[in-house]
């Protein structure tokens, strides 16, 4: 497998212009203000598992107008409010079985893992949160998913569905709420960063790896495989609304919520990932506001990363940005 992208000394300096809405701000602040106006509670159930050590429950909460969204808590048994690490998922999957990731809990966090709503038939175990909303024209999966306009795309949702995990997570009184970090892997990394720049002062740090969602215009015209070619083949049929499309994704384009993130960071980035461009990642690791940032490089992976190896190196980094 090759490499899919630049060398990496010109990687390392690649800071590309990435077009930025003049009301990018406030299109975000209006949309949570919304999300958070419509109230709601977060429930949680004993989950049906046979794990019996630690502590796992079927979570619901409200998200985006309120919808409410599904995730499982698992965390160890404790008398004090812990730190916790909240996850997203990769692009299609879901939240799938309960028990399918330990590592945090088992490291004494509690883990937060936010089902992607619509998503989960793609990979893995499934998922069990819909997407209750209609699109214009679109192909197969979701990047073009009412991307007419940044008022109806589906990635206003999961940003939204995202920060409002933030919200509930930190209301829990088995959490320290001065010590959460966000994490996930691909489309999961990406919205660890819109969550990063949406609420810097709600979370402590951002764990993005091999992250998806960055400079969406190199992305669409460079990156050989799905998804972003989703959006290729969109613009291959509706060929006049180029700007349009474009115009949409910079509300949604990591790079501009890295602009506003203000806490730190571990990147990866994988040199032979055909799926997520290292560029696209460097993207939004040059442009990401807060000085302590590392990236961890994995030159002959391809969009699997460093897996196990990456997670050791994020739980020998955590303490020290939670202390």
């Amino acid at each position: 497998m090759p490499l899919t992208d630049l060398p990496l000394d010109v990687l390392r300096s690649y800071q590309p212009d990435v077009e930025e809405p003049t009301d990018f701000d406030a299109f975000w602040e209006r949309t949570l203000s919304e999300a958070r106006a419509v109230g709601g509670e977060a429930t949680r159930r004993p989950a049906a598992t046979p794990i019996s050590e630690l502590i796992v429950e079927d979570l619901e909460f409200p998200g985006f107008a309120g919808e409410p969204i599904r995730g499982w808590i698992v965390r160890p048994r404790s008398d004090r409010p812990l730190p916790a690490v909240i996850e997203y998922v990769g692009y299609n999957g879901g939240r799938g079985l309960v028990g399918e990731r330990l590592n945090w809990p088992v490291s004494g966090y509690v883990h937060v893992l936010m089902d992607t709503r619509g998503q989960g038939s793609g990979w893995g175990t499934g998922g069990d949160t819909p997407d209750p909303y209609g699109a214009g024209p679109a192909v197969e999966g979701f990047m073009t998913r009412g991307i007419e306009s940044p008022e109806t795309y589906y990635y206003r949702r999961v940003f939204t569905d995202a920060v409002r995990l933030v919200d509930a997570v930190r209301g829990f009184d088995f959490v320290d709420p001065d010590r959460v970090a966000v994490t996930g892997v691909s489309q999961g990394g990406g919205i660890s960063i819109a969550v990063a720049g949406l609420v810097p002062d709600l979370v402590r740090a951002a764990m993005p790896d091999v992250p998806f969602l960055a400079h969406f215009r190199r992305a669409v015209q460079v990156t050989p495989e799905r998804p972003f070619t989703e959006i290729t083949r969109y613009l291959a049929t509706h060929r006049d609304v180029e700007d349009i499309v474009f115009g949409t994704l910079s509300y949604f384009d990591t790079v501009n919520f890295a602009r506003r993130a203000t806490v730190p960071s571990l990147f990866s980035v994988a040199l032979m990932d055909p799926i997520v461009l290292p560029s696209t990642v460097y993207a939004a690791f040059n442009h990401y506001a807060h000085e302590d940032r590392e990236m961890a490089v994995y030159p002959y992976n391809g969009h699997e990363g460093g897996q196990l190896h990456q997670w050791v190196r994020q739980a020998e980094w955590l303490p020290a940005r939670l202390s």
